[in-house]
């Protein structure tokens, strides 16, 4: 089924490109219906339990088959899902349809293109989430630049270039730090395949011998932080986190709301699957350098946030304080800790789409994301502005949304993980009254008050196919807050057993 979704979406992707201009938006919405809804049935038909890449992971969905060689190892087309996969999966679904949706006002020139592109990302996207072979991973994994760099550097802002090529450098130069840090440990096992399963098993066994003189402690300690920079640029945290809000700002909307809502996601998903899942051992001895990093990210964002005028420069800065979260409730290695770090990634990925998504269509609007330059708009906008507000306050945490949920999860999680950790939890949580700060003095001076608008530019309702998606979101993410157990279920029964002996 899964290579059913994945053909599905890349065939799409062609039939996309090949396609008039004139019709291209309409046909990539109705095509990205059937992945979307291959991933609903997924999602319904699921029956695996336990984690993909330990002995009690039963796998849902697992197709394995002899792909190649290199030397003594094999590489196999391998894929499968569990409860940490299938909530990305389906939130990449659903991101990329409402994304393609909200494309049909900012995009209007070479629009074959730049459909076929975001389909051919979800197909990557889709790869990253369910391949369960490292090197067929990684082909996902380089896959998923291609398009955005150029959905950034074709029909971004007037600086898109410059923030494509950073983009591009910055993630690429990680990926290859990360890949001779995990090719190291390959080499340093006694494994038979790139196997995701094999590897974290033998390394979690003890059975890392040394490599070039380099002894196995030391070996896998520098592994360890080799693969967690290369995964900590793309999720990111400080310090590496400077070519986010240039990518952001200079990207068209939908691509924005891709790269919040499931490109972030690829890092932190990817850190769970690597890091905290094939060597705890390490990330418990330091634990203190992983948790200060994650809360400085969540305190640094915020303060970063808080000094924008740019509403999309806000919403990013502010993915760079969520995104501390989850490093936070990774490292507690609690069930729920990793629980909620994980629901944070699905919960984070709506919430700031529905963001993005909402000031593209001010920006439709105004032709201007700058608060100094609008007030008022809630009496000319007001649906729009209703739920900016709601995304703003699932933000902050409100109860009865997913924010307030993950958040709770990852604080329960990490409260009395290891010693100290109280303090780095408080820290953490006052970073959420600097997010009710940023977000709501952006607010009250852009969406409330006389109205002014600086550009010569009519304010009205958005159109519905603007519309329909923001509706879909806000509902979304008021399911998950009130049933939080739709996925928090499943994903603990898939890292329950990564706590085990170590926390």
């Amino acid at each position: 089924m899964i290579e059913a979704l994945l053909a599905v979406t890349f065939v799409s992707s062609l039939v996309v490109f090949a396609a008039p201009d004139r019709v291209a938006g309409k046909l990539a919405a109705l095509l990205s219906l059937a992945p979307l809804a291959g991933s609903l049935w997924l999602y319904t038909a699921f029956d695996g339990s336990g984690n993909a890449l330990l002995p009690d992971g039963d796998l849902a969905f697992e197709t394995m088959a002899t792909w190649l060689s290199i030397g003594d190892l094999a590489v196999n087309w391998h894929v499968g899902l569990d409860g940490v996969s299938l909530p990305l999966v389906v939130l990449t679904t659903l991101l990329t349809t409402l994304a393609i949706v909200s494309a049909w006002t900012p995009i209007d020139e070479r629009q074959s293109q730049f459909y076929g592109l975001v389909l051919f990302m979800e197909a990557a996207l889709l790869g990253v989430f369910s391949a369960l072979d490292f090197f067929l991973w990684f082909v996902f994994w380089e896959a998923v630049l291609v398009p955005m760099y150029f959905l950034i550097g074709v029909w971004g802002g007037p600086r898109r270039k410059y923030a494509a090529i950073k983009f591009f450098v910055y993630t690429n130069v990680a990926s290859l730090l990360m890949f001779i840090g995990v090719i190291a440990l390959v080499f340093a096992l006694p494994v038979e395949s790139f196997g995701l399963p094999e590897i974290a098993q033998s390394l979690r066994a003890g059975e890392l011998g040394s490599l070039a003189g380099i002894q196995p402690g030391t070996l896998e300690v520098l592994a360890f932080f080799a693969i967690f920079v290369g995964f900590a640029v793309k999720v990111p945290v400080v310090p590496f986190h400077t070519w986010l809000p240039d990518a952001h700002v200079e990207a068209p909307t939908p691509a924005s709301v891709l790269l919040a809502g499931v490109l972030l996601k690829m890092g932190t998903y990817a850190l769970l699957r690597f890091n905290f899942t094939m060597m705890p051992g390490v990330a418990q001895d330091y634990v203190y350098l992983i948790a200060a990093v994650g809360v400085v990210s969540v305190i640094y964002g915020a303060m970063l946030a808080l000094a924008q005028q740019d509403l999309k420069r806000i919403v990013a800065y502010s993915s760079v304080s969520s995104m501390g979260y989850v490093i936070l409730g990774l490292v507690a290695l609690t069930p729920f800790g990793l629980g909620g770090a994980t629901f944070q990634m699905v919960s984070h990925g709506l919430i700031s789409g529905l963001l993005f998504m909402t000031v593209g269509v001010i920006y439709n609007t105004t032709h201007t994301r700058m608060v100094g330059d609008m007030s008022g708009l809630a009496d000319r906008m007001p649906f729009t502005v209703g739920v900016f507000v709601a995304g703003a306050f699932a933000y902050m945490g409100l109860p009865l949304m997913s924010g307030f949920a993950a958040e709770v999860f990852i604080f329960l999680g990490a409260f009395d993980a290891f010693a100290g950790a109280p303090w780095f939890t408080a820290a953490a949580m006052f970073g959420i009254v600097i997010v009710a700060g940023y977000l709501l003095f952006a607010m009250q001076r852009s969406l409330f008050g006389p109205f002014r608008l600086e550009t010569d530019y009519e304010v009205g309702r958005a159109p519905l196919h603007d519309v329909v998606p923001l509706v879909v979101l806000v509902a979304t993410i008021v399911l998950l807050g009130v049933f939080p157990e739709l996925i928090f279920d499943m994903i603990t029964d898939a890292v329950t057993a990564l706590s085990g002996g170590v926390a």
